[in-house]
């Protein structure tokens, strides 16, 4: 019974965060959105940036704006939509033209040797799929063979940490338990994603924002700081 069960339940689905995850981020996401917000006069410190980082950008914007605006009236759809807009025209210009735009260590390697366990490989974020499209193309993952999805916060209901780009790619992938699926991610909200889709490892990285400390208050069910260990986590 035993051997059964552990076959059914294997890891059909390993689904992996971008910056910060599986790409170099230098804190460049942070400074585009530092950048797009004053652009609109507002002024925000980095270190109040970093946290939401893995959030849908438009939820972020609105979590920003209320600490600087104490009237609700004067966050609008339009100032929010005029802010995200220059964001995502900055990365894009950033992930197309920018030096340096690559992969983290060991992370082709990974979703490599993933294939050839035959794992699906899918890639979620908390940006627009317009941006996650220009990072995937610059690193041609799609020509390589490295992923089977792909999937934007703006293509679902609601981004994270709700489950729904999670549940998306199950869909998309025939999975029908979520407890075939591993979630990696790098930020508080992509683990709290990983734990409401119901997935069965939920694994925090060390590579981006956050840091070990930062990532243990939020009980994923393991810590890494090479995404390598992902293989052997899902192969127990």
């Amino acid at each position: 019974m035993l051997n059964n069960h552990t076959i059914t339940m294997s890891i059909k689905l390993v689904v992996f965060d971008i910056a910060g995850t599986t790409v170099k981020d230098d804190h460049d996401v942070s400074k585009a959105f530092q950048a797009a917000l004053l652009k609109s006069g507002y002024q925000v410190p980095l270190e109040l940036i970093n946290p939401l980082m893995g959030y849908e950008k438009n939820q972020a914007i609105r979590q920003i704006l209320r600490l600087h605006e104490h009237n609700d009236a004067k966050i609008t759809t339009e100032l929010v939509s005029q802010i995200h807009k220059e964001f995502v025209h900055q990365m894009i210009q950033h992930y197309k033209t920018a030096p340096g735009i690559g992969p983290l260590p060991n992370v082709e390697e990974t979703f490599a040797a993933l294939h050839d366990k035959g794992i699906q490989v899918g890639i979620n974020t908390g940006f627009s799929r317009d941006i996650a499209d220009t990072i995937v193309d610059r690193l041609q993952w799609r020509e390589k063979g490295l992923i089977d999805h792909v999937v934007g916060s703006d293509e679902v209901e609601l981004g994270r940490p709700h489950p729904y780009m999670i549940q998306k790619m199950m869909v998309d992938g025939k999975i029908e338990r979520a407890k075939e699926v591993a979630k990696v991610g790098d930020t508080e909200v992509d683990v709290r994603e990983g734990q409401n889709a119901g997935c069965r490892y939920v694994i925090g990285v060390t590579t981006g924002i956050f840091t070990r400390q930062e990532l243990e208050p939020y009980n994923p069910t393991h810590i890494i700081d090479d995404i390598a260990d992902v293989i052997d986590i899902i192969s127990k």
